[in-house]
């Protein structure tokens, strides 16, 4: 019998992979969890009973301190800011380089803090990153070359995701369709074997129950399905006006100029506090949101009122930059507006009230997969965290349309946007003398034809500034696919201009 020792191997490190990240993101989510939520739910309502000056002013103060010990974490490595997602993305693609050790402990201790505060942030981006650093630092202890780093990565983040949600194939596909995007036989086989792992270890922490588990589901009359694809052209929009606004956050914190950028969790602390006092469950991830038998059956107006306060909220937490995710809260507003748009269909008696569960979970699956662009995924996750394979078709159906409908309006992935804006600064800091623009128009015939934007090799220093089709001008989208005629206008610095002229003259070449 012939064996294939390089797979035995891969499976072999990746079992090892899967049983490091289980305990630590295992240990993260117990301790954002079991202690913190707890224990923030437990402070407010102290805060209704003591003396209200007093508390309040302790709070503040607390607040402040916090602030400042989370900015002096998070000052020393600019990598453990915000999801972490887009830096394994960019690791990944040989973009970024990480200090493992550093991202660990610096994203462990300050995720806990602001998480666990109950800002509107989720535990999956740090997750995915506290996983692939784990990886990292094993593969380099064991002296692993580059091309096994990068695998290990890739299984320390699909063990991340898998550990925090309980969903190891989606855990995968995520890596594959959205972090990695290979489909190589060693990346998958690696990936699902550390995603397997690690979810057993966190199934012996926190039980077998599925994370969003839904009790009393009943499957959606076929009749029902008509609803569905203006609920999934709602969606669409509703997740392209929020990729808008998660990238455009920063911009709310500009004014800040006087405060540094690592201590703008103050004023999302300051504006939380109002939320904790008259409507504490609405802070967090949002999971005991998604969770609470009173979403399925809250009012129009109160829906309506979670819908904009999370949306608010989550997008300035996320915009401060801090250590958290949006996973989480991407799913917490497609559920709830979900029960919104069930709700809407109750009042007019066009659905029966019974299905109101069913259009939360198609909301989640339809939101996620327009803001990601990686519907796959999406219907993957929500069956696993839900624990119901019966809305498969339905969730497939939701999450395609809204998938079209921002891909129709230029959308683009949104961990990619933020990897964009991430390696936008260190392009610009490479580019130290005169800057130039160059013009390439796509040749038929050459390389750049009919390729993808993220498929270019260009040369270091080189920021693609512009794309020119027609009258129209577009941003730099790793989806774009260049055409014949386009024009690519670039930025480089004057002293390489000769050099870079040449390299793009031999990628535009009419000879494939």
């Amino acid at each position: 019998m012939k064996i294939d020792r390089t797979r035995l191997l891969v499976v072999g490190r990746a079992v090892i992979v899967g049983i490091l990240v289980g305990v630590v993101v295992s240990a993260f989510r117990w301790l954002v969890e079991a202690i913190l939520e707890q224990w923030r739910f437990i402070y407010y309502q102290i805060g209704h009973a003591a003396n209200w000056p007093i508390w309040l002013v302790g709070t503040i103060v607390g607040m402040i301190g916090l602030t400042i010990l989370v900015g002096q974490i998070i000052k020393g490595d600019p990598n453990v800011n915000g999801s972490g997602i887009p830096q394994v993305e960019g690791q990944l693609a040989g973009q970024m380089t990480v200090n493992p050790f550093s991202v660990l402990w610096r994203k462990f201790t300050a995720g806990l803090i602001t998480i666990g505060s109950g800002a509107m942030l989720g535990r999956e981006g740090p997750s995915i990153q506290l996983g692939s650093a784990v990886a990292q630092l094993y593969g380099e202890k064991r002296g692993y070359d580059a091309r096994d780093t990068k695998l290990m990565i890739a299984m320390g983040a699909a063990a991340g995701l898998s550990a925090a949600f309980g969903a190891p194939v989606a855990g995968t596909l995520f890596v594959l369709e959205e972090v990695y995007r290979t489909f190589s036989m060693l990346v998958w086989l690696g990936a699902l074997t550390s995603a397997v792992v690690a979810d057993m270890v966190s199934v012996n922490v926190f039980g077998l129950t599925p994370v969003l588990h839904m009790a009393n589901l009943h499957a959606l009359p076929l009749i029902d399905y008509a609803w569905l694809p203006l609920f999934g052209i709602l969606l669409g929009l509703f997740g392209y006006v929020y990729q808008r606004a998660t990238l455009a956050a920063p911009k709310l914190f500009a004014g800040l100029t006087w405060l540094p950028r690592h201590y703008h969790f103050i004023v999302v602390f300051i504006l939380m506090l109002p939320i904790g006092i008259w409507l504490p469950h609405l802070l967090g991830g949002g999971a005991g949101l998604i969770l609470n038998p009173t979403t399925a059956t809250a009012s129009i107006g109160l829906l309506a009122l979670i819908l904009v306060i999370r949306f608010a909220y989550s997008t300035l937490a996320f915009g401060s930059g801090v250590p958290g995710g949006i996973f989480l809260p991407i799913l917490t507003l497609g559920a709830v507006a979900g029960a919104l748009y069930g709700a809407i269909l109750v009042h007019f008696g066009w659905l029966q009230s019974t299905y109101v569960l069913d259009m939360m979970i198609l909301g989640m699956a339809g939101y996620f997969a327009s803001i990601s662009k990686a519907p796959f995924t999406a219907i993957v996750l929500i069956a696993e965290m839900v624990g119901s394979m019966s809305h498969l078709v339905a969730m497939a159906m939701v999450a395609l349309i809204a998938y079209l409908v921002v891909d129709f309006l230029g959308g683009e992935p949104i961990y990619e946007s933020l990897l964009a804006r991430l390696r936008l600064s260190d392009q610009l800091t490479e580019l130290r003398g005169r800057l130039e623009e160059m013009t390439i128009v796509v040749a038929p015939g050459s390389a750049l034809e009919d390729a993808e934007v993220r498929q270019l090799q260009l040369p270091k220093g080189v920021l693609i500034q512009r794309i020119r089709r027609g009258a129209e001008e577009q941003l730099p989208n790793g989806d774009f696919i260049l055409r014949v005629g386009d024009e690519l206008v670039l930025l480089t610095d004057e002293a390489q201009f000769g050099k870079v002229w040449d390299i793009m003259q031999a990628l535009n070449r009419e000879d494939r």
